[in-house]
């Protein structure tokens, strides 16, 4: 059940709830949630335009970092059970299986101590995104990460995340759309490509780890990709309030 809470005010309360199993974690955690989740646009976008749907229970995130999707999707579900959601806000899945895929053995470690105590408990997996297993699933995140690998890598993960949708048809709920949430940068945008370079690059040395090169791809030839494996692909701007060149591809397996 929805209410009349302001979007806003409802954001404000969801980035509370969701930042704070993050204390626990140390000050970095802490403060690294908070910045994230506050100033980067693609979270409360994926709410506000509807896509995270119901029937979508089984969740793998893969880059997930110190697990701070799986806070929100959290979060989510029990400002629904309260009734403290927002009546211009879709509802989002009750309950959520959890899968977050991580290279970085720190990232694990800082989600493990947030929010593995979350129920259903989380799964966080350290390893390679090129070779971890991908369970079967109905929704897909890779957020600003893909651009790691090189471009024949890139197609084997996201052969990957095809087989993961695939494997998990026989139990999803009818009408609930097998999803891929990939944002990327387009690099054809090269001003705003080259400064969310810039601040990728920035961002990995604060965390601690070193920075590798990256391989990028114009929008359309992204688009076109995902299309050639059996995607049905739309784009939504993703770099409000930033000066970046992200993109939202919204990937519906057809």
């Amino acid at each position: 059940m929805k209410t009349h809470h302001h979007p806003d005010i409802a954001w404000h309360h969801l980035h509370d709830a969701a930042t704070q199993p993050y204390r626990q974690a140390g000050r970095f955690a802490w403060h690294f949630a908070r910045g994230k989740l506050g100033r980067d646009p693609v979270f409360r976008g994926l709410i506000e335009e509807g896509l995270i749907a119901p029937g979508q229970r089984r969740v793998l995130d893969i880059g997930c970092g110190q697990g701070l999707f799986a806070s929100l999707l959290s979060s989510m579900s029990d400002m629904q059970a309260r009734l403290h959601w927002p009546l211009d806000w879709s509802a989002t899945p009750a309950s959520v299986n959890y899968t977050g895929i991580e290279l970085m053995p720190r990232d694990i470690a800082r989600a493990t101590r947030a929010v593995g105590h979350l129920q259903p408990a989380p799964a966080f997996v350290c390893g390679d995104m090129c070779q971890a297993a991908m369970p079967p699933s109905d929704l897909v995140v890779i957020l600003d990460v893909l651009h790691y690998v090189d471009l024949p890598a890139q197609e084997r993960v996201l052969s990957n995340v095809r087989q993961a949708l695939e494997l998990g048809a026989g139990e999803r709920e009818p009408g609930t759309p097998a999803r891929l949430l990939l944002r990327v940068g387009d690099a054809a945008s090269r001003r705003g490509y080259r400064v969310s370079q810039w601040v990728d690059r920035t961002v990995t040395r604060a965390r601690g780890h070193t920075v590798a090169p990256t391989w990028g791809r114009p929008l359309t030839e992204w688009t076109a990709l995902l299309q050639r494996m059996g995607f049905a692909v739309r784009s939504l701007p993703m770099s409000r309030g930033t000066p970046f060149a992200n993109v939202l591809l919204v990937a519906d397996l057809k």
